[in-house]
């Protein structure tokens, strides 16, 4: 499937996530979208205060992570679009946002194909279409033949990723579990969490 918008400026990838704590299957995301989807650049976008989700970490401190894993690659950035917004964060109200800094843009917003899974729950998921493109990011085994894109919804391409088993949630456990998290996240964001002291006992029974 060919990526085609009716903008003809550069395109921008825009990355949103809890990033709680961001790591490299983030970055590998961002990466794999740069090559195969010839965007000029991606930005990481930080959920303020995500809709979804009723425990998190605070939000400077998912900024700053976000930020210094975006140092590691010169084609990332981090927006704190959503994070200064008062109130929940959707989806749609980010794109629209971007939309107003970057016209000539065409707009590619990177998920995980769970998340895309859900797209009948976005907030007025019909309104994205005419904002931006989808990208899903999937793992290799698993499939979104259970996606349902009503005539009218955003325009889906799946991009499968290479295997890694890491996630966000493990990597808070084994925080927790004083366990290594070497290689899982950038170097500069292991020295943050440990410096802040984030996740130390966490209980993840309610965060998963």
């Amino acid at each position: 499937m060919n990526p085609s918008s009716g903008h003809g400026g550069a395109r921008l990838g825009v990355l949103g996530g809890t990033f709680d704590p961001i790591h490299i299957g983030h970055l590998v995301a961002a990466s794999e979208a740069m090559h195969r989807f010839a965007l000029e650049r991606v930005t990481l976008v930080p959920t303020g205060r995500p809709w979804q989700k009723s425990i998190y970490s605070d939000a400077e401190d998912r900024f700053m992570m976000a930020t210094l894993a975006a140092a590691t690659h010169p084609r990332l950035s981090v927006s704190r679009v959503e994070i200064d917004r008062k109130g929940p964060t959707y989806t749609v109200d980010t794109l629209e946002t971007f939309r107003s800094f970057f016209p000539e843009h065409e707009l590619f917003f990177i998920a995980g194909a769970d998340a895309v899974l859900e797209l009948k729950t976005w907030h007025r998921v019909e309104d994205i279409a005419g904002l931006a493109e989808i990208i899903a990011v999937t793992r290799p085994g698993s499939t979104l033949e259970d996606l349902d894109t009503p005539e009218g919804w955003p325009n889906v391409h799946i991009m499968e990723m290479p295997a890694l088993a890491v996630s966000s949630t493990d990597i808070r456990r084994r925080v927790g579990e004083g366990v290594p998290i070497d290689y899982l996240v950038p170097s500069q964001v292991h020295a943050f969490i440990r410096d802040r002291g984030l996740y130390a006992g966490v209980s993840e029974v309610s965060r998963a």
